[in-house]
């Protein structure tokens, strides 16, 4: 896997740079601002790319920017966004056009290795990392009245670890119970949403429920 970096700390991008090449995965090229980025990926698409939100010369939504830029060049680009800011309107943003591999971390999670990497594997294979801090602010924000009231307890936490981007296995083993359950609190909250059930698999099922999340949030 060919990946780049955009990100203006020199030390998280270096850090991240031999984090990368020490887990077997080539580094194509870093950068320390959006232009430069978008210049190479214009001549070059990468199998993904790990990206600051906001970058010079304003320090906002430079990296944001660039990265629906850059899927616009190569559509379904898989690309995992890092911010030191929960910022829920950044990250409805990027799962705007509805095709999947799309991340958004929390730079404190780069420290996890393990669930760092596995979040770049997800989004690189077409899927979805969202950080849990992330999937939670949008569904606190949704008002009272919202169909999301209607979940209950279980239905939530399954909800918030299908946008993190875990499978049914997964989400059966982290709550301990069986696939069957899992299966059918999905279906559930899939009939209070409206939402339709799409038997085809997690991936998509999981971006239609950030999209109805984030649809008024930001």
């Amino acid at each position: 896997m060919r990946v780049v970096i955009a990100e203006d700390d020199a030390l998280l991008r270096e850090g991240l740079g031999l984090l990368l090449k020490t887990a077997g995965i080539e580094v194509a090229a870093t950068f320390d601002n959006a232009e430069d980025f978008l210049a190479f990926v214009e001549g070059d698409r990468p199998d993904a790319v790990v990206m600051d939100v906001r970058m010079p010369p304003t320090h906002r939504d430079e990296g944001l920017r660039a990265a629906v830029r850059a899927r616009e060049i190569h559509p379904a680009l898989p690309v995992l966004v890092l911010s030191a800011h929960v910022e829920t309107s950044y990250a409805v943003e990027l799962l705007a056009d509805g095709v999947g591999g799309v991340g958004y971390l929390l730079k404190e999670r780069v420290g996890k290795v393990e669930r760092f990497l596995d979040a770049l594997q997800r989004v690189a294979k077409g899927g979805t990392a969202m950080d849990p801090e992330v999937i939670g602010q949008l569904m606190s924000r949704r008002r009272a009245a919202d169909p999301l009231a209607a979940l209950t307890a279980r239905e939530r936490e399954v909800l918030a670890l299908m946008a993190e981007g875990y499978n049914n296995g997964t989400i059966a083993e982290l709550l301990v119970v069986s696939d069957g359950a899992v299966l059918k609190h999905i279906r559930n909250i899939f009939a209070k949403l409206g939402l339709p059930s799409d038997e085809g698999g997690g991936h998509r099922r999981v971006l239609a429920v950030l999209a109805y999340l984030g649809r008024d949030a930001g």
